[in-house]
């Protein structure tokens, strides 16, 4: 099975490893591009997804916007079965959707349907829940509502914060 990966932040690199490591053929990763970082700002630095992807020699590409023609034809020519979306950032739309034949799975980083969108760990940490954990799911064209697959649920402690929820799931 030929899998596409997007995926941006550092959240998402621990599954990337873990599929390589399990001998997954990952055909090409999907990022955001570079942006400025550093002190003040002046370094363009690669998002720990594409630094993790380039370290794992799996081919890269970082468009503006992953709907774009140009997006959707480098897509298209990596002949995915299937795309694996974790913390990508952008709203896939249906005709990105529509490309790979087993269609596309995300993992979100809360129960759902609860905090969907960006941010949900923060969230849950900030409403003062008591549980939170990840979810596998099927992509659709709303905002993290497809069906759900999997869940893994943890308890949250009293002194969690983002940085220990973040190191759990």
């Amino acid at each position: 099975m030929r899998i596409v990966y997007l995926g941006s932040p550092d959240f998402a690199v621990p599954p990337l490893r873990s599929m390589a490591a399990a001998g997954w053929n990952i055909s090409a990763v999907f990022s955001q591009p570079d942006r400025a970082r550093g002190k003040r700002g002046q370094e363009l630095l690669p998002t720990p997804v594409k630094s993790a992807a380039q370290q794992l020699a799996i081919p890269v590409f970082t468009p503006a916007s992953i709907n774009s023609e140009e997006a959707l034809d480098l897509v298209k020519d990596c002949r995915p079965d299937l795309l694996v979306v974790v913390a990508y950032g952008q709203l896939l739309k249906p005709d990105l959707l529509a490309i790979p034949r087993c269609g596309a799975v995300n993992i979100h980083a809360s129960l759902l349907p609860a905090y969907r969108g960006a941010a949900p760990m923060q969230r849950a940490l900030m409403r003062g829940e008591r549980r939170s954990g990840a979810t596998i799911m099927y992509l659709d064209q709303g905002m993290d509502s497809g069906d759900i697959i999997l869940q893994q649920e943890m308890p949250l402690g009293e002194n969690e914060t983002f940085a220990t929820l973040h190191e759990r799931l």
